[in-house]
């Protein structure tokens, strides 16, 4: 199997944690160290997995029998564990964002420079069965020239639990943009090849964090309590990104808004369309012809359900590894110009008009050390 001989270590013992830990060891890796803060955890995971484990990351990512080190802990936490890891020689996949900052992720690209291993970036939905379909035809030439994409990933009521590190900005860097836009923005730019782009204006609410009644139907923020808890992050993002080549992308993201769910995605091209959710399993391909008559003619694929993003992006990490050689995809440029955006995004809010991308910074400052928490 693709991970045989491969031994890997988790930071971040929680949901996230255990689903890739669970995952590396179907695709053959040795599940051999675990690293988290709360004990209860760290006795769940090594009777799971007959695992070490470990209190913070430091004694994990030096364990002789760790070659890899996947993070799944809060978004502020990823720089000291990545740089960590990597400076100890082992190979790298940090779940998105890449960091909490633009300036934290471009730490983590000057430590993976100067690194032997590979350092991957946890964007699962690339690999989900309607996009690895979409790939191909747009491969083929069926949509055409690419022009917009509509990226939505809306929820009507699903804020994290305030008080928890979701809410908190200095844990998470931001709210439902960083939580789960990341991933309609993170698509959008891989449907588009990651376009040069040139402007981005965004506008960011928080409008159902101060509510004292906050309607909670399916109990998706457990005890809400407005005035106790840490809600400073935005619950819904509105932005439009132009690029270089006159493609555009429109995103919208939401933990809570007045409007049905939707994780609906949908590509513009010259020749015909694109329609599928994100992580779905289905692709639409839109197009119109003139044989016979004028008509339309929509094409519904059904992709294998049995393919997951979480399971081919895991088996991209390891097949790297096993070939000593960068990832194909899910690469740490990828992930900087995400990054690069959501700053855009988050300065033009503030600013209150658009903003031109930045380019890269060339140095940056280390940053200071801290504990880390699982996801």
């Amino acid at each position: 199997m693709i991970g045989a001989g491969i031994g890997v270590g988790i930071v971040g013992l929680g949901g996230m944690g255990t689903l890739h830990a669970r995952s590396l060891e179907e695709l053959g890796a040795d599940v051999v160290a675990g690293a988290d803060l709360v004990e209860a955890q760290r006795r769940r995971f090594a009777d799971e997995f007959s695992a070490s484990t470990y209190e913070t990351h430091e004694g994990l990512v030096v364990d002789d029998a760790v070659d890899a080190v996947v993070i799944a802990t809060p978004n502020r936490f990823h720089e000291p564990i990545a740089v960590d890891a990597l400076e100890a020689g082992c190979h790298v996949l940090v779940e998105k964002p890449l960091a909490h900052t633009l300036e934290s992720a471009e730490r983590i690209e000057t430590a993976a420079k100067k690194a032997d291993g590979t350092c991957m970036v946890g964007f699962h939905n690339r690999h989900a069965a309607s996009m690895a379909m979409f790939e191909e035809y747009a491969a083929r030439g069926r949509f055409g020239e690419l022009t917009h994409v509509e990226a939505n990933y809306v929820r009507r009521r699903g804020v994290p639990g305030p008080g928890s590190w979701f809410t908190d900005p200095d844990l998470s860097g931001g709210g439902a943009l960083l939580d789960i836009g990341v991933h309609a923005l993170d698509l959008a730019l891989y449907a588009l090849d990651f376009p040069e782009i040139t402007e981005v204006s965004g506008t960011t609410r928080t409008t159902f964090g101060s509510q004292e009644e906050y309607a909670d139907p399916d109990g998706f923020g457990d005890n809400w309590n407005a005035e106790s808890e840490t809600y400073e992050v935005d619950d819904s993002v509105t932005a439009l990104i132009r690029c270089e080549s006159g493609q555009t992308i429109s995103l919208e993201a939401a933990w809570a808004t007045n409007r049905e769910e939707s994780m609906d995605f949908r590509v513009r091209g010259t020749q015909a369309g694109a329609q599928f959710d994100i992580g779905g399993t289905e692709l639409k391909i839109l197009e119109a012809g003139t044989a016979g008559c004028d008509h339309y003619a929509d094409v519904a694929l059904d992709g294998d359900p049995t393919v997951t993003g979480y399971s081919e992006q895991d088996e991209e990490f390891l097949r790297a590894i096993a070939n000593d050689a960068d990832p194909e995809t899910n690469t740490l440029d990828e992930a900087l110009l995400v990054q690069r955006v959501i700053d855009a995004i988050y300065r033009s809010g503030e600013l209150g008009r658009s903003v031109q991308l930045e380019a890269p910074s060339l140095e940056t400052e280390p940053a200071p050390r801290i504990d880390h928490h699982s996801d």
